[in-house]
């Protein structure tokens, strides 16, 4: 095969006139464009006819353009047939031969408008323009043609049938070739044309022609390769056969059989010439172009393909000539295009025959390799790491040992694929070495498996990655190929109970506490079979062979650890962390194993020693995973229930008497506290606790004593907090206990009775904790308080359970009170007051996060109560105002809460947002006092929080309409409400929250801002309308917002139809050159540069229609652009707060004296007519200005980025010039949560795009926008007019 990068573009085809061709001109056509009919050697095989010759006879009568007629029925086209893919190809293929035969120009006609059809071209391809145009006219004519007005084409249109389609494309393909091996593809016609054809479309400019020529030609290239294949084979034993026939003696040598052995290898030599010019043509043509395409889908093709050529044909092209290709490649900006080069790679490394000759590329390419196993796309980094295994596989020497290291951590991904492949590499790496077993020897069980040191190899490397809460992690990464090892218990617990053998290292005692944890890893996995948490995507189906196999794990784990588990507990029984761990296998066991394998010995030795735990231990942890392995064995569904059931029994009554007796002593021992007694009742008092959370202790009257004890507290104040801690959570315990058995309903009315009172006298208690002195008691209380009062609100009647209605507690203002302040005491702190850490920088930065961890749980359980309605929303306003300051702890909590509240009503939220803000509006005054700068911080952070609770309200203005109408009602009563303290004349104390209120005016729609402006107008006097004063600067503001603004939803409204219609023309409109591209941005350019003056001629109608109320004119100093759109003036039935004769003198001619006199910065003589037009004029003409300046800055980048796209569309690399690309590795910036993001809540649904939200507010009743309707008594509940 000769190298393809060191062919020239054009190269001569073997025959006996010397006809050049390039990859742009018909391979049949001399330079002067006129069609020769080329013969080759003994003129078997005829060329191209001339312009006037006709077909053969009266067989080509039965085609009329593009059909045949057969039998009397019009066939369907080739497209249609390979479209339905109902007819079998080798048919199809096989008619269009006899066709071809018969004709062939018409028949090449057919296959060359099949080709023109498949890119989704509507035009056709006829025989005039077929025997007179070139190939380039042709494709020329049929570009013109191209339907541009969608920009699907079949390759690319969803749905089933166009998938079925491309398969059968690709299957046309290849079988035509198949078919044609052995006669037709040598004739220097059809393959020439149709090369021509194919390289000519793949360079053209529209995308549909490209992408579809790319595909035929790329699988025409494997067709070809194919066949080159079989011919190089067919070579290989013609050769034998004459070797070995010369090799013979002559009397026995055939020289006829020699002679005709001979001429079979010289035509297989010129065919194999002939198909190697082909390759080479579509090679240098096609590939070498659109490998490097800006279409990814093109690119991957391409590379797909070439995969496939080196692996069929290695000896022609599995050099570096082509590999390089596939290397450069893996640097390309899509993962699309990176994960065909991976494969590609993947089946080239498979064959352990052909890595000699990939050493070179591996040397090169590795480092890149390696580092995709970080790429962003996970299904490049899965195969990726899939690659490397197999480089692995091939040659261990090649990868060294940081390459190896930066694959291992990968085992604790949470992505699961990622994962397993990864798990997959270290298996091969570091297990792959195991002990051979002897054959005939019996099976080596226990300390002398031979998987005792890869269990010890993967102790080690659990150890070495420093992750150890992660051990759940790496068993699942190796479950599916080392599943056998890991499921080696019998050799665990062998390592872990036998004493090492001679000359064997034994494990430390942190090697036996990580083997442990494995060991419990594994069994969960076995028993649960699915993976850890923040691993599996749900529950998979699972099939019948994997329940049979996790059934025979569970009895086989049964038996196992029956037997070797207590033991384990005997051998580790002080140790915690072991304990806890053993602990656990219980829950995962076929309890029925214990009866059927007659293993009750075993199971009175695990009570036995489960038991001792208890005695031993005072660790909640491991008195926790107690209590829940004696609620797995106390199943009543197995024989094994009643001894069970009498060993807890017996265990309890021996605590609850000791805590009892205890107490008892504790109590009489009045103020003086012995710590060893309140050493034991702790101790006791925690393994009731645990106990108590898992199996109900009714019947031990556990509250009573609690009760005693935690009444005793709050008497002397001395309790030991830890006991205090306890007895509350066991007291909570009993509670639940009594009303989970209440909840089936067959329960007396005494019962319901005491719960009641125990409940009610519990909140009682918990309350008065709320001020003790010792912060983890109040902790405690505030968080079983809020659970006691969310259980027992009216949320636990539904679902019918309507019988518990007298259980409902409804909290007292009093103690919503407490827990409110509780909140704001506790929770919103700097974190510098909780700091009392001095062991260390680093234990000093693990206790505030732990401390902030807790604040985060306190300030979740006050939350859900505001979000179930239990306490009242308006409390939600001390929580929601800390938002900005305390946005880094706490503003996801407090974001969600929001987001609820607002689901549930939507104007009782609004009303708690501008509560919110006018609590600390009145905090700054209180602060800063009444004469205040609005542009200090405090005032700015208010502000911006108002900015923030406005972005929470969507874009959806018919959704939010009440909420935003009574937001600024509430506001603007809150802004008039109190007068001014320096008398009449002055704005009110309160006025500048107008300010604030102002970032909400965007949220209206155009009829309610008139709406809410008349409700402004109420409270305002004839003087306020006048003042020009700073002081009234927020007055002027919020006027203006709610009049400038009145058509902005009209804008956006708009600019969502040209938004989404330029989205659609950009997938529409294909232009085939760079200057039409150029020339279409132009055009629109100049039609945007109108806009303005439309704009200006309806602002002068808003300011011809603003002069003749000059009261309500905006104030110069805060008017800095022109209205969009112009509005209509007051209606006639408009009546101000000061209705004015019609003789009287406008209002603007009367200026009160004082206001001259205090500020005389602030010219307060009326403007008269011209002196108001003069101004206005300036404002427009700088404002056209600064328009004109920034059109002229965007039309400057419009420009720059087209050249870009032009130079990068047209400019195509050097041939052997590698390919510069983007970084495409994973950031784990990318992964982390913007906490400085704006208030866009995920839960705000927008259901309805802006044209049909448009649609919807035109067709709503005209009497909706009506100020009585949106604003009466029935929507808001308070009467405004």
């Amino acid at each position: 095969m000769i190298a393809a990068p060191e062919i020239p573009s054009d190269f001569p085809f073997p025959q006996d006139t010397d006809t050049r061709f390039s990859s742009d001109t018909d391979f049949s056509e001399e330079p002067d464009g006129r069609s020769t009919v080329s013969a080759k050697g003994k003129g078997g095989k005829k060329g191209k006819k001339a312009v006037g010759e006709k077909g053969k006879g009266a067989k080509g009568t039965g085609r009329l353009n593009g059909h045949h007629q057969e039998n009397g029925m019009e066939n369907m086209m080739l497209f249609q047939v390979v479209k339905l893919g109902r007819s079998a190809m080798q048919s199809v293929v096989d008619d269009w031969i006899e066709s071809y035969k018969t004709d062939r120009d018409v028949a090449l006609l057919d296959l060359i408008n099949f080709f023109i059809q498949c890119s989704g071209c509507k035009g056709v391809v006829s025989g005039e323009m077929f025997r007179n145009m070139q190939n380039s006219e042709i494709i020329r004519r049929m570009t013109e043609e191209f339907d541009e007005d969608s920009g699907d084409y079949p390759l690319t249109i969803a749905g089933p049938q166009w998938k079925r389609f491309k398969t059968s494309f690709c299957e046309f393909i290849a079988v035509l070739v198949r078919q044609c091996q052995y006669s037709i593809i040598y004739d220097e016609y059809m393959m020439d044309t149709v090369i021509s054809l194919l390289t000519g479309l793949s360079d053209s400019q529209v995308r549909a022609f490209r992408h579809t020529s790319t595909l035929a030609a790329m699988k025409l290239m494997t067709a070809l390769v194919n066949v080159a294949l079989n011919l190089s084979i067919n070579m290989d034993n013609t050769q034998r056969q004459y070797e070995s026939e010369r090799n013979k003696i002559v009397a026995k040598r055939a020289n006829d059989r020699l002679e005709l052995l001979l001429q079979k290898r010289k035509e297989l030599q010129e065919n194999q010439d002939e198909i190697e010019n082909m390759m080479n043509a579509i090679f240098k043509g096609v590939f070498v172009h659109r490998y490097r395409d800006s279409i990814a889908e093109i690119r991957a093709i391409c590379i797909e393909e070439i995969g496939v050529w080196m692996k069929l044909y290695s000896d022609a092209f599995l050099n570096d000539s082509y590999l390089k290709y596939v290397g450069w490649t893996m640097h390309d900006k899509q993962g699309e295009v990176r994960l065909k080069c991976l494969t590609a790679l993947q089946g080239l490394y498979y064959n352990r025959e052909l890595n000699t000759r990939l050493e070179l590329f591996t040397s090169r390419f590795k480092d890149r390799i390696v580092s995709m196993t970080l790429d962003k796309e996970y299904d490049v980094a899965v195969q990726a790491i899939k690659l490397l295994t197999l480089v692995l596989h091939s040659t261990d020497e090649v990868l060294s040992p940081e390459d190896c290291e930066s694959v291992y951590h990968l085992v604790y991904s949470a992505h699961r694929p990622v994962a397993i492949a990864a798990g997959e590499f270290l298996f091969k790496k570091l297990f792959s070495q195991r002990e051979p077993e002897e054959e005939g020897a019996p099976k080596r069980r226990g300390r002398q498996s031979p998987n005792t040191n890869l269990i010890k190899t993967t102790v080690f490397f659990f150890l070495e990655s420093e992750l150890h809460e992660h051990a759940a992690y790496l068993v699942d990464s190796l479950w599916e190929c080392g599943a056998e090892l890991l499921k080696d218990w019998e050799c665990m617990t062998s390592l872990l109970l036998d004493e090492p053998l001679p000359g064997e290292e034994a494990l430390t005692d942190r090697q036996e506490t990580a083997l442990i944890e494995i060991m419990l890893c594994t069994v969960r996995q076995a028993a649960e079979c699915h993976p850890p948490v923040g691993r599996g995507t749900g529950k998979r189906v699972m099939t019948a062979k994997e329940k049979k196999t996790q059934l025979d794990d569970r009895t086989r784990m049964t038996e196992l650890f029956a037997v070797s588990l207590p033991p384990l507990l005997a051998k580790y029984a002080v140790d915690s962390e072991k304990v806890t761990n053993l602990l656990q296998l219980p829950q995962f066991f076929d309890l029925e194993i214990y009866t059927t394998g007659r293993l009750e010995k075993h199971l009175e030795s695990l009570l036995r020693q489960i038991r001792e735990i208890v005695e031993k231990h005072t660790d909640t942890e491991v008195l926790e995973v107690c209590s829940k392995t004696y609620h797995a064995l106390c199943n009543e569904e197995f024989t094994i229930f009643n001894r069970v059931d009498i060993a807890r029994s017996q265990l309890l009554d021996e605590q609850v008497d000791k805590f009892n007796r205890l107490l008892e002593d504790f109590l009489q021992e009045g103020e003086e506290v012995d710590e060893d007694d309140a050493y034991q009742i702790l101790s006791t008092l925690k393994r009731i606790t645990a106990f108590h959370n898992a199996h109900d202790l009714s019947q031990w009257d556990l509250f009573t004593s609690n009760f005693k004890l935690l009444n005793t507290g709050i008497e002397n104040g001395d309790m030991p907090e830890q006991i205090v801690i306890q007895s509350l959570q066991c007291t909570h315990y009993v509670i639940l206990w009594n009303l989970a058995k209440l909840s089936e309903g067959s329960s007396r009315k005494e019962d319901m009775v005491t719960l009641r009172k125990q409940m009610r006298a519990f909140c009682m208690m918990c309350q008065r904790y709320l001020t003790n002195v010792n912060t983890a008691v109040k902790e405690q209380a505030f968080t079983i308080l809020c659970d006691v009062l969310l259980i027992f609100s009216h949320q636990m009647v539904s679902g019918g359970r309507e019988h518990l209605e007298p259980l409902v507690y409804c909290p007292e203002d009093s103690l919503q009170g407490e827990l409110l302040s509780f909140i704001l005491n506790h929770v919103f702190i700097d974190q510098d007051d909780e700091t009392n850490s001095t062991d260390g920088q680093q234990d000093d930065e693990a206790g505030k996060i732990e401390a902030l961890h807790k604040r985060r749980n306190l300030l979740a359980a006050y939350c859900k109560l505001i979000i179930y309605c239990v306490v009242d929303m308006k409390t939600g306003a001390d929580i929601f105002k800390q938002y900005m300051r305390y946005y880094n702890d706490y503003g996801d909590i407090i974001k969600e809460t929001m987001s609820k509240t607002r689901q549930i009503d939507k104007i009782q939220c609004a009303k708690t947002l501008i509560l919110s803000l006018q609590q600390l509006f009145n905090e700054m005054l209180s602060e800063l006092g009444h004469s205040f700068d609005r542009s200090s911080s405090s005032f700015c952070g208010i502000k911006e929080l108002a900015r923030r609770f406005s972005l929470t309200f969507g874009l959806d203005q018919v959704k939010t309409r009440d909420a935003i109408a009574m937001l600024h009602k509430d506001g603007i009563e809150f802004a008039f409400k109190e007068p001014s303290p320096q008398g009449e004349g002055n704005p009110p104390l309160h006025l500048a929250f107008l300010d604030i209120l102002s970032e909400f005016s965007s949220k209206l729609m155009r009829q309610d801002k008139r709406t809410v402006h008349m409700y402004l107008e109420r409270f305002m006097t004839f003087q306020m309308a006048l003042q020009r004063e700073d002081c009234w600067l927020p007055l002027i503001s919020y006027r203006n917002s709610l009049q400038a603004g009145g058509d902005d939803d009209t804008m956006s409204v708009m600019s969502g139809y040209s938004s989404r219609g330029s989205s659609v023309r950009s997938k529409k409109a294909k232009p085939t050159t760079a200057a039409a591209a150029t020339a279409a941005a132009i055009a629109a350019t100049a039609a945007k540069r109108k806009l303005p003056e439309e704009e200006s001629s309806s602002s002068s109608e808003v300011w011809q229609q603003s002069m003749q109320t000059p009261v309500m004119m905006p104030s110069p100093h805060l008017t800095s652009t022109a209205m969009r759109e112009p509005k209509r003036g007051r209606d006639d039935s408009y009546m101000g707060v000061y209705p004015l004769p019609h003789d009287q003198q406008p209002p603007h001619q009367h200026t009160p004296q004082h206001h001259q006199q205090q500020t005389p910065q602030h010219i307060q003589t009326p403007m008269d007519y011209n002196s108001q037009v003069t101004w206005m004029l300036a404002q427009r003409q700088q404002e056209e200005a600064r328009q004109q300046q920034e059109r002229a800055m965007n039309y400057a980048k419009l420009r720059t980025n087209l050249q870009h796209a032009i130079r990068r569309g047209t400019g195509l690399m050097e041939e052997d010039e590698e390919p510069i690309v983007e970084d495409v590795m994973m950031s784990s910036e990318g992964r982390m949560d913007d906490l400085n993001e704006g208030m866009d809540f995920d839960t705000m649904d927008i259901d309805l795009p802006p044209s049909k939200n448009r649609r919807e507010r035109s067709e709503l009743k005209p009497d909706y926008f009506d100020p009585a309707s949106i604003m009466d008594e029935s929507v808001l509940g308070v009467s405004m007019f």
